[in-house]
């Protein structure tokens, strides 16, 4: 793929991995195992409180063609197949989920050098076609992100946002939820070669007139070790220590704490993903 500015989804990308990315409190397992064919095989097990779910799904790459199909506990089949530049920055994705007949769905996704675009439309009637694009260069980009229902004929979703990023920051302003909501993210590389960064987000609602702020960092104790903490302004704390004690296989345990009522019982998350 060309680079540029990137998709939509890419603005604040960063910042929401360092806050966001891997922190847990439930219980999960995966293993990934290799077919004579190729084919990666991977089993997938999480404890939500009573609850356990289960899934189990398959990936094929054949030359620029990627199959990705999964069952879970509720029998249900997701099927992705991407196309990978089929033309020169293109790529083409189809999806579906059986059997939900209305879940079909094509994307095509563009980038070049100065801009990066994504539009989907629904394999229904009256489908929902949603287009997002992204004009700008590798400092600053200016993006939007809009849906149109064509049963009802109104737009469901109209976003909008903006990236500024330098060599060591990275700043993104989006506006969501049909303008009601604004979000101001900070992401900031301290040390390359410790992986240590900062990160902030700041989201005000303007009907609810709610203000949320998280902070955060990460740090490299070595090249195989991360350790990542947070912080919002209600007192929940968080951090989470992970391992990677074989190539491609990660050991995740992470816990949080409200501070606000310690006397509470910390929830403790641990994730193992095993790959040969």
């Amino acid at each position: 793929m060309v680079k540029g500015p990137g998709l939509y989804a890419d603005i604040g990308k960063k910042a929401r991995d360092l806050l966001y990315k891997d922190y847990q409190s439930d219980h999960k397992f995966s293993l990934t195992t290799y077919a004579a064919n190729g084919v990666a095989i991977t089993s997938s097990g999480a404890k939500k409180g009573e609850l356990f779910l289960a899934d189990v799904s398959t990936k094929l790459i054949n030359k620029n063609i990627t199959t990705d199909v999964k069952v879970d506990t509720n029998s249900k089949l997701f099927t992705t197949i991407t196309i990978d530049e089929p033309a020169p920055g293109l790529k083409t994705i189809f999806s579906f989920i059986a059997p939900d007949q209305r879940s079909g769905k094509v994307e095509l996704q563009y980038l070049q050098e100065y801009a990066g675009i994504s539009t989907s439309i629904g394999l229904t009637a009256s489908p929902v076609v949603n287009f997002s694009g992204v004009a700008g260069n590798g400092t600053v980009a200016l993006g939007t992100d809009v849906s149109f229902d064509t049963a009802t004929g109104n737009f469901t979703k109209y976003n909008g946002a903006l990236s500024l990023t330098t060599s060591d920051l990275i700043a993104s302003l989006t506006l969501n939820d049909k303008a009601d909501t604004l979000t101001a993210s900070y992401y900031h590389t301290v040390s390359p070669l410790t992986n240590t960064a900062v990160g902030a987000e700041l989201t005000h609602g303007f009907s609810s007139n709610e203000n949320s702020l998280t902070i955060g960092t990460q740090h490299s104790l070595d090249p195989l070790t991360t350790v990542k903490a947070r912080v919002n302004n209600a007192g929940i704390a968080s951090a989470l220590l992970q391992h990677e004690w074989r190539p491609k296989s990660v050991f995740t345990i992470s816990g949080e704490v409200d501070t606000r009522a310690i006397e509470k019982s910390a929830k403790v998350g641990l994730a193992i993903a095993l790959k040969p």
